[in-house]
């Protein structure tokens, strides 16, 4: 069946498969280390409260049978040891049909976590992650050669996000349009990299060289991916290209890494100069899944397409429960000053006086107030901002949300502050540094800053950078509350 068999995307195939599956571990391993804080039974946001008014098809998920942390552990770190399996070549070695399996497999166990992460998983790879890994399910393994259908519906991935990205910015912020965003945006993305302040301080000119190339390679270049090669292979490679300067300049978690591992669907190893591997012909029952599957992508994607063309344009969006013919593109906006929520607790049990700040470490009247650190959003300004993707910090993603707007954090702060005050171990865990290590806070606060990066001169004078100015109380001071004694009724206000 020539028209079924691509055998000269082996390569392509090869990479697309074992990256998908290194990201599928990375996904659950990020699950298991952060879920008792953010969602477990003790957590933010509970995961049996939210399933509680949940039915099953308008979040499909395992944990709609039983919930315990016990089980998303168990669930999270098998998931990841599947997964690495696959890295090391296991589907290869197996049956078509148990391959396929083992894809469908990993593809339920994560589906059953976004599901019920609520808004800490609301993030759009997400969704892109849980729409390639399907797509493994259908692109064979060493036994058979890689399905031209499958490798277009890769590509057609591929274009919805590079497409649909560069559609949002288009239509979206007008610095976009006149090439001034990276003016801001190096300084102002949620979770700046260690290159993220070089870049930032690269010449104006050059700036509107990186919004035109990102403009080229998002609205210009998918359309190659269509073409025959070598044009659908130059048009991947440079994809590739843009995708590592997005790695480069910050931390976007699996995203950009996903993105890149879909364009080798466009890699033909026959033009490359290296042998294509001979094999036999696929099953009928294969071609036959691998047709039916391709029906049923091209019905699910008139909803992406139509939120393409819409002037109303949604941002990483999904259209169904299985996370299946989604839609995505983010910074439409972009912000031209960062602010960031600082946590801060206390010993004392009571506030008083003006405020002196000093270093990382404020003053009130008698009261001092010390910082907590988080491992990868700004806190502290001499500290050089980490390269943590394609690792994902939940946590802190949702700060730099809330920054923006405290809509963001409703529903969670307050129960994080409240743990802060318990030295909860497991929201401990999600930190960088707790300045109260024996005792726990008497109280926590969080206070607004405006960051920005320091110039090169300040650089080198306070070895420093970024710079913060207070703008004002985020969460004025909070405590935990006082027992009950016994025989004393307590009124509303306990």
């Amino acid at each position: 069946m020539a028209w079924f068999s691509a055998p000269e995307y082996w390569l392509g195939r090869l990479v697309l498969e074992r990256g998908v599956a290194f990201i599928y571990v990375l996904a659950f391993v990020a699950a298991a280390r952060q879920f008792r804080a953010l969602i477990g039974e003790r957590g933010m946001l509970p995961v049996p409260r939210f399933l509680a008014g949940r039915s099953f098809w308008r979040s499909p998920s395992i944990f709609h049978l039983h919930y315990s942390d016990r089980m998303f552990a168990g669930v999270s770190w098998f998931g990841a040891a599947v997964s690495a399996a696959v890295v090391a070549g296991a589907a290869d070695v197996m049956p078509l049909w148990s391959a396929m399996l083992i894809w469908l497999l990993l593809w339920v166990l994560y589906l059953s976590i976004v599901n019920v992460g609520q808004t800490w998983y609301g993030f759009g790879w997400e969704s892109l992650l849980l729409e390639a890994g399907f797509l493994m399910i259908f692109l064979g393994n060493a036994r058979v050669a890689p399905p031209v259908l499958t490798l277009w519906l890769a590509r057609w991935l591929l274009f919805r996000v590079e497409f649909g990205a560069g559609l949002i910015k288009i239509r979206g912020d007008r610095c976009w349009r006149d090439l001034t965003c990276l003016n801001y945006h190096h300084e102002t993305q949620p979770m700046p990299g260690p290159l993220s302040w070089f870049f930032h301080h690269l010449p104006k000119p050059l700036h509107r060289v990186e919004v035109a190339g990102n403009h080229f390679a998002q609205l210009v270049v998918p359309f190659g991916l269509f073409a025959p090669q070598p044009v659908a292979g130059i048009a991947a490679a440079i994809i590739i290209v843009t995708q590592l300067w997005l790695v480069l300049s910050g931390n976007f978690a699996w995203l950009n890494w996903v993105t890149i591992l879909l364009a080798f669907s466009a890699v033909d190893q026959s033009w490359l100069g290296m042998t294509v591997p001979r094999a036999g012909s696929p099953s009928p029952w294969f071609v036959g899944v691998v047709v039916a599957f391709a029906a049923v992508m091209v019905f699910l994607s008139f909803w992406p397409a139509r939120n393409m063309m819409s002037a109303q344009q949604r941002m990483n969006a999904s259209f169904n429960s299985f996370h299946l013919g989604n839609t995505y593109g983010a910074f439409g906006s972009i912000c031209r000053t960062r602010r960031e929520v600082v946590i801060e607790g206390s010993g004392a049990a009571s506030v008083t006086g003006q405020t002196e700040v000093t270093g990382q470490t404020e003053v009130t009247g008698q009261t001092e107030w010390k910082e907590y650190e988080f491992k990868g959003k700004p806190t502290g300004l001499r500290r050089m901002p980490r390269q943590w993707a394609p690792y994902h910090l939940r946590l802190d993603w949702l700060m730099w949300f809330a920054a923006i707007s405290p809509g963001y954090a409703l529903g969670w702060m307050t129960p994080f502050l409240h743990r802060l005050l318990r030295n909860d171990p497991a929201t401990l865990r999600l930190l960088r540094h707790n300045p109260f290590p024996d005792v726990p806070p008497q109280q926590v606060r969080a206070q607004l800053y405006e960051y920005r990066f320091t110039t090169p001169a300040e650089l080198r004078r306070d070895h420093a950078w970024w710079h913060r100015t207070l703008i004002g109380s985020y969460v004025p001071p909070i405590s935990l509350p006082k027992p009950v004694k016994p025989g004393r009724q307590a009124d509303s206000g306990d």
